[in-house]
């Protein structure tokens, strides 16, 4: 929020200057993001009356003015396309210092010629004094504008602009009266109230508009009047342009500039009706499916029922609390009006402008709360404005009109002090606690003890007793509470042994070579059912962008997109991982503080390799990284424990190689090449190899066993076995380690595979059929090994390979 130091100080003028007001603000709990002077520094530029301007003689686009600077009469040649006799316009002396260029420096004026005729000085625009970005010509001032007069002074730009930066919870503090309010509490400094000396402008006609609440739940109260015979073309005073301006709005016409300014002034939205245009009464109500409105902005929206409107007898006229509709909206030809300013309950309007993808100031401040009990005197307020800029002979007001279908109605929070002392950490009394509730302008009554708070009707953030408790803090100061240490000893929480932090898995994918990265959550739907096979994805009531609409229950999308930005910028090698959050459907998860009803949210790490195996060396360069280099990663990821991977399919993955890993028997994530469709549809140069493991299940760590050092040398012993082509290595190792060897085998490892060629028959291996060579490491660890008890193992084992696996020992 911005808004000029000087209005403020017409509500609320503390003795303190700038620099202190922005710190007193800021400490309670208004934080001033930026102070700013509302024009650039420049001096000698005065307001000055062009008396004539005649065309320059060597010149089309030049005149020479005559012009009244409060002293001798000056001559000027300028180019301005309004330039013209008998306006008033700023003008910079010789000697005069405009503002800075974009060199930094200050542009002084001096006495020159310009095609031969003597210029005494320069006339301005908004845009050459850093007033405006306007300047299209020179600023006009008002025709009563003092000649003479330093222009700093006239148009007060040594006023100083203030930027807030205001907490959801701050509605109250969303307009210039609202602050002034808080600052006279901080402060302790008198406030004078908006409304003080308003008299109510009495009806000269009976017209009134027929209004009726539909829907109690989302409007409250609707006030209003009927104002004829208005003059619509009238320009919006400059005061009332420059303040608008200073609060970062810009003017439109005199009725929209009128209730702009008392919104920034109350922080009541209002809106003004065209009257010819509304046909019956008006009906406050939820939307309706298939109603559709076109809005203020040009969009056309379709209603439904969770959107309040105002309609009238015939269609929707305005989205309520939100934006008007075009068809009654004021123009040049209006004459009659319809001013509007009710209270809509904000969780009514929390979030519907988000919907439509457009936000305004009305529905910024109803969804945070308005105060209820304001409305009428707001009418009145906007009444007397338009009758002093837009009212004519003519000019009739009727009746405020005020309907009420029910109003908040605060519950009293009862305040413990010691309580609040001992929160807050210093001795408190009960009297100061009072002080400061009286401060907040907040009814209260006394107890023992205690203080019973009735919220302020402007106060919809004050609910329990916390929050009052940092009322009183924030008003006594936070930076006058003392530094004290904690009373209990802090203890950090241990993690198990058996359980590794994510920050040790960093660094672990980090020492193999990749690289992290960090996504949104939010991601394409066409990702969800491409990549995942999730033709159901959580969607998003209120996406960021099209193209991020659903939450993602794979990680593969995700990197994927990284990938892709990295491969159009030529990079050759790309390793990368990501430790995130995925979201997918469970109706057996319960709602909590920390959890979403319906809503599973584990933990995943993946991973993608794209590019040579590792970077290019004296050998040459390297191979393109494959299944089994990413295989490799993910059994150091995991070990100790050795993993399972089965053939299994994935939407992303290339069908004939993809694996299920599995621990321990359970299945705790893919691994495996990308789909050759999805490479040719994302463009890539060639196909990453991609895995996606389950968090927690690559965390947990078992501690490691000592065991003794075998005190017997052991053996190997080495077989070669013929079996089918269809036997795989998880099921050679699986039937020998199941062979009863009575504890002596202590490893097996393939090292050899020997395949005849295609339909022939060779070395004992028939078509169809495979060698694979095992060694086996033998040994006793109580007793010496005998040739008998080596004999009995392997006999043992070749047993169990031929029940198993129909093997045989190659001839």
């Amino acid at each position: 929020m911005q808004f000029p130091e000087s209005w403020l100080r017409e509500f609320c003028n503390p003795p303190l200057n700038t620099e202190q007001l922005a710190d007193t603000l800021t400490m309670g709990g208004f934080e001033v993001e930026e102070t700013r002077p509302a024009a650039p520094p420049f001096s000698q530029i005065v307001v000055a009356e062009i008396q004539s301007a005649e065309q320059h003689p060597n010149a089309d686009r030049l005149r020479v003015c005559q012009v009244n600077a409060g002293g001798q009469p000056l001559q000027i040649v300028c180019g301005a396309p309004n330039a013209r006799a008998g306006i008033k316009v700023p003008c910079a002396l010789v000697g005069a210092e405009l503002p800075p260029g974009e060199d930094g420096k200050p542009f002084r004026i001096k006495l020159g010629k310009l095609r031969g005729v003597e210029s005494h000085g320069m006339l301005c625009s908004a845009s050459e004094l850093g007033i405006s970005h306007e300047g299209a010509g020179l600023l006009e001032l008002p025709a009563d504008a003092p000649v003479g007069q330093s222009l700093r002074e006239y148009l007060r730009l040594d006023d100083t602009l203030l930027t807030l930066k205001l907490t959801p919870n701050l509605g109250h503090a969303l307009s210039v009266h609202g602050m002034a309010r808080e600052l006279a509490a901080l402060a302790d400094a008198p406030l004078k109230s908006w409304s003080e000396g308003l008299a109510a402008v009495p009806a000269t006609v009976d017209d009134a508009l027929p209004v009726t609440i539909e829907a109690p739940d989302l409007c409250g109260r609707f006030s209003g009047r009927v104002i004829r015979g208005l003059n619509t073309q009238a320009a919006t005073p400059a005061w009332m342009v420059e303040r608008l301006a200073r609060c970062g709005q810009r003017s439109v016409s005199a009725l929209v500039d009128i209730s702009n300014y008392v919104m920034f002034e109350t922080g009541q939205p209002s809106h003004i009706f065209d009257l010819a245009q509304i046909h019956g009464g008006l009906h406050v109500r939820w939307g309706r499916a298939g109603e559709s409105l076109k809005l203020l902005n040009g969009a056309t929206v379709a209603l439904d029922e969770t959107v309040g409107v105002v309609a009238d007898e015939r269609q929707v006229q305005s989205l309520a609390a939100i934006m008007g509709g075009e068809a009654t909206a004021v123009s040049g030809s209006t004459q009659d009006v319809y001013v509007e300013a009710a209270f809509w309950w904000p969780d009514a309007i929390a979030g519907r402008s988000r919907r439509f993808n457009f936000a305004t100031d009305a529905g910024h401040r109803f969804e945070r709360g308005v105060d209820p009990t304001q409305t009428t005197r707001v009418i009145e307020r906007i009444t007397r404005l338009i009758l002093d800029i837009c009212g004519t002979p003519q000019t009739q007001a009727g009746p405020v009109t005020d309907q009420q279908a029910g109003l908040p109605q605060p519950a009293p929070i009862t305040l413990r002090v010691a309580r609040a002392a001992k929160v807050i950490g210093v001795p408190l009394t009960q009297a100061q606690c009072a002080s400061i509730f009286r401060r907040l302008g907040m009814a209260f009554t006394e107890g023992e003890g205690q203080i019973t708070v009735t919220p302020p009707s402007w106060r919809f953030d004050l609910r329990i007793e916390a929050d009052l408790i940092e009322e009183i803090a924030r008003l006594t100061g936070y930076n006058t509470l003392p530094d004290t240490p904690p009373v209990a000893p802090i203890r950090s929480s241990a993690r198990a042994e058996t359980r590794r932090s994510p920050f040790a898995l960093r660094h672990q994918l980090a020492g193999l070579g990749y690289l992290e990265t960090i996504n949104y959550s939010f991601v394409q739907e066409s990702w969800e059912r491409d990549l995942a096979g999730n033709a159901d994805p959580i969607r998003l009531l209120n996406p960021i962008a099209s193209q991020m609409s659903v939450m993602r229950s794979s990680l593969i999308g995700s990197l994927l997109q990284v990938l892709k930005y990295n491969a159009d910028r030529r990079a050759e090698r790309v390793r990368v991982f990501e430790i995130g959050r995925v979201f997918t459907r469970d109706a057996s998860v319960p709602g909590s503080a920390a959890s979403v009803r319906g809503v599973r949210q584990p933990m995943r790490v993946a991973g993608l390799v794209c590019g040579p195996a590792a970077i290019q060396g004296w050998q040459g360069k390297q191979p393109a990284a494959d299944f089994y280099d990413v295989k490799g990663d993910v059994q150091a990821l995991l070990a100790p424990r050795q993993p399972v991977f089965e053939a299994a399919s994935h939407p992303a993955l290339h069908p004939g190689r993809c694996a299920r890993v599995l621990l321990q028997g359970q299945p705790i994530g893919f691994l495996g090449e990308l789909h050759p469709r999805w490479r040719q549809q994302w463009e890539l140069p060639q196909a990453p190899v991609l895995f996606e493991l389950d968090l927690e299940a690559v965390l947990q760590h078992p501690l490691p066993r000592a065991s003794a050092l075998p005190r017997q040398l052991s053996s190997e012993r080495d077989l070669a076995i013929v079996v089918p082509e269809a036997v795989t290595h998880a099921a050679l190792m699986q039937a020998i380690h199941a062979a009863p060897t009575q504890g002596l085998l202590k490893a097996a490892v393939l090292f050899d595979i020997y395949r005849p060629k295609s339909g022939q028959s060779a070395s004992g291996v028939n078509a169809g059929e495979k060698s694979l060579a095992v060694r086996l490491t033998l040994g006793d660890d109580q007793a010496p090994l005998t040739d008998e008890k080596l004999d009995a193992a392997v006999a043992a084992i070749l047993i169990r390979l031929e029940k198993d696996l129909g093997a045989r020992l190659r001839a």
